[in-house]
């Protein structure tokens, strides 16, 4: 019987690959403007299923990638090949209706009654819509038009906060390999802590992470989106020669093992407590290393190995910040670089407005309930000052957000400070105070890290406090104060 790889249970009803067939280099095949035909496309999918690597991965905006699987799924009328998909919408309102076409869309493209799993991408977390999306997609997963609901790119914060709000994620898919190791960390721990699995892309650094390379220059010019995007990562995790120590080490053990240096990238994200699988770009009728990539169960990594890989990792850099990062702050690790043209055109939740008579004066609202009722604004600026009135978890006017959860409140809350300076003119850069009230001073430590993940570089002066009884649900709340300079 011929080799198949490895299967793992991903959710209830969902057992899948331990190696899935990613479809973003359809997309970059596409880029010409010219479309791959659907039923030769299907028909290279098609091979992949036979040879056992059924699960496939792929996005709204990878090209014609939805439409080629849907051809592919189409052949088959009863068990067929799982398929995965993702959403990734512009920030703005995540009503009901917005949030059906989405998952509808999906739907058409595939041909399919329900996605095997959906998997949401968010922009920017200042914009809280996210959370709307998340419960109107369980909602739909309650319906049956959705299996299983993912996110992607979401860093360990926020999974915290989308699982402390109720949402039933089944996993996370991020950037893990050699060269990018931040899922080994935080996001690990949570994962193993709440039964949130990870889907690893970029394990072979778009092909970097190969023979083809090792000991050769640095490539001067680079044709493919694929590996622009990891050149980027190779740089800032310390550049060329350390990664060539990183190909090195990978190869020694790949000898001792008769494994490729591939083989030995994939399985060590594979033994990863919390990952689930390794995504695997498949270029369709281009290379294919099927027989390749199955080596990945026939050896294992022992202690000598791990030592081998670990001062191989001393000599590099820790890619900065937490995964997902890359799309929402410098440095742009992306196939098409910076993003801040992007991110910076998508609008603000919050409106600024002058007060009437003061025109060194604006303010913002937050829609909260008590805004009204009390009198007082989100947050006011006077002339270069930003005061931020104390800040609850509080979503959509008067719903509490991850209730007895102190750390993904603070996160929470953050994002919402970070918000209402944006509208004003200012960053959360610019903060120069924060103070923290909690109703139980004995869970100072998970609000201290949730803070210090955002101001760990600001480092504005700080006060934290036991308030006592804060209304309802809520475990914190915030006030901060920015001084924007010129040239902001």
């Amino acid at each position: 019987m011929p080799r198949i790889p490895d299967r793992t249970a991903l959710a209830e009803n969902l057992s899948i690959s331990r190696l899935v067939c990613g479809l973003w280099q359809v997309a970059d095949i596409e880029k010409s403007g010219e479309t791959i035909d659907p039923e030769r496309g299907a028909d290279a999918l098609e091979a992949y299923a036979r040879a056992g690597f059924e699960t496939f991965d792929m996005a709204d905006h990878y090209g014609s990638a939805e439409i080629i699987t849907g051809r592919l799924l189409a052949r088959y009328p009863a068990e067929r090949p799982l398929a995965f998909t993702k959403w990734c919408p512009e920030p703005g309102p995540m009503t009901s209706d917005v949030v059906r076409r989405g998952v509808q869309e999906r739907l058409d493209r595939l041909g399919v009654e329900k996605v095997d799993l959906l998997q949401f991408h968010w922009w920017t977390f200042e914009h809280p819509a996210w959370l709307d999306a998340l419960h109107e997609m369980a909602g739909l997963k309650e319906e049956g038009l959705i299996g299983a609901i993912g996110v992607t790119n979401f860093d360990a914060a926020h999974l915290r906060v989308a699982i402390a709000d109720g949402i039933p994620l089944a996993t996370n898919q991020v950037s893990f390999s050699l060269v990018d190791r931040r899922a080994a960390g935080d996001l690990s721990a949570l994962c193993r802590e709440k039964g949130v699995r990870l889907l690893a892309y970029g394990t072979l650094c778009g092909g970097f992470l190969s023979e083809k390379w090792l000991g050769k220059p640095k490539p001067t010019e680079i044709p493919d989106w694929s590996r622009s995007k990891y050149k980027r990562f190779i740089d800032v995790a310390g550049g060329w020669q350390a990664f060539q120590g990183i190909l090195a080490a990978a190869s020694e053990i790949g000898r001792k093992h008769a494994v490729s240096i591939s083989n030995v990238a994939t399985r060590w994200v594979l033994e990863h407590e919390a990952v689930a699988a390794a995504i695997v770009g498949a270029r369709l009728g281009e290379s294919e290393h099927r027989d390749d990539n199955l080596k990945v169960f026939d050896f294992a990594l022992d202690g000598e190995d791990r030592a081998r890989l670990d001062a191989a990792f001393a000599a590099t850099k820790p890619i900065p910040g937490d995964c997902g990062d890359e799309y929402r702050k410098p440095p742009y690790l992306t196939a098409s670089g910076d993003l801040s043209h992007h991110l910076d055109a998508i609008p603000s939740v919050f409106k600024a407005v002058n007060v009437p008579g003061r025109p060194d004066r604006s303010r913002v609202s937050s829609g909260s309930v008590w805004e009204p009722i009390a009198g007082y604004s989100r947050a006011v600026r006077v002339k270069d000052m930003i005061r931020v009135s104390g800040t609850t978890a509080t979503h959509g006017g008067d719903r509490c957000v991850a209730p007895g959860d102190p750390a993904a409140q603070t996160t929470y809350i953050l994002d919402k400070i970070a918000a209402s300076i944006s509208a004003l003119g200012g960053s959360i850069e610019d903060v120069v105070r924060t103070r923290i009230y909690l109703k139980d001073a004995a869970k100072w430590e998970p609000a201290s890290r949730a803070h210090g993940r955002v101001f760990g570089e600001v480092m504005p002066a700080n006060t934290m406090v036991q308030a006592g009884d804060l209304i309802g649900d809520y475990e914190v709340e915030i006030e901060a104060e920015a001084v924007v300079d010129e040239a902001s």
